[in-house]
């Protein structure tokens, strides 16, 4: 009687998406695992939906969606959004110094989608979606009433990097509804 050769070892993975990639639940062998060079390029898992609000000209309110946007510092709080310089909000963030975020709830997921897929140089996107601008107290910039989370955003630091401006903002104020509310840790509480 002969010996078979080995097989492969099985491994189960479940249906999971990152960023644009899907994989889907299949037999996988311990060789598909290997890592394969897919060169240079931006893929990060999916991260939450980032409205930048701002005000453009003639105090008119803006809002679109970045993907590049992130925790930046935590001591001052800031954030940075990385936009393209052929972008309406591009140029008003230059001109304003000031910008919001406003993180939608998933019942707002086909509005936050219109703001990403349409320009405020041919549509008022807070009228098309039916959507309030809400003027900042804090920052000269609007955020989207509706949505459950905002933060009020100063520009305290602009880079330029090849195609994009990442945009630095000291986090002024974080604004929530009641619901998006918790309690705060030992570590969010101000030392």
């Amino acid at each position: 009687m002969g010996l078979s050769a080995p097989q492969k070892p099985k491994i189960t993975q479940d249906f999971f998406v990152t960023g644009s990639l899907i994989f889907e639940k299949r037999q996988q062998t311990v060789s598909e695992f290997m890592k394969k060079s897919i060169s240079a390029n931006t893929i990060v898992p999916a991260t939450p939906v980032w409205a930048i609000g701002t005000f453009g000209n003639d105090n008119k309110p803006n809002v679109m969606t970045a993907a590049w946007a992130g925790v930046c510092c935590s001591k001052p709080p800031c954030i940075c959004v990385s936009l393209r310089k052929a972008t309406s909000t591009h140029g008003n963030i230059m001109k304003r110094k000031a910008f919001t975020v406003s993180i939608p709830s998933e019942k707002y997921v086909k509005e936050a989608d219109f703001f990403g897929m349409n320009s405020a140089r041919d549509v008022d996107k807070f009228s098309a979606t039916g959507l309030t601008a809400e003027k900042s107290d804090v920052v000269d910039a609007p955020y989207v009433k509706e949505f459950p989370l905002i933060l009020e955003c100063k520009v305290i630091q602009i880079v330029e990097i090849g195609l994009h401006t990442e945009f630095i903002g000291e986090v002024i104020d974080v604004k929530a509804d009641s619901l998006a509310k918790r309690k705060r840790t030992a570590r969010h509480r101000k030392n």
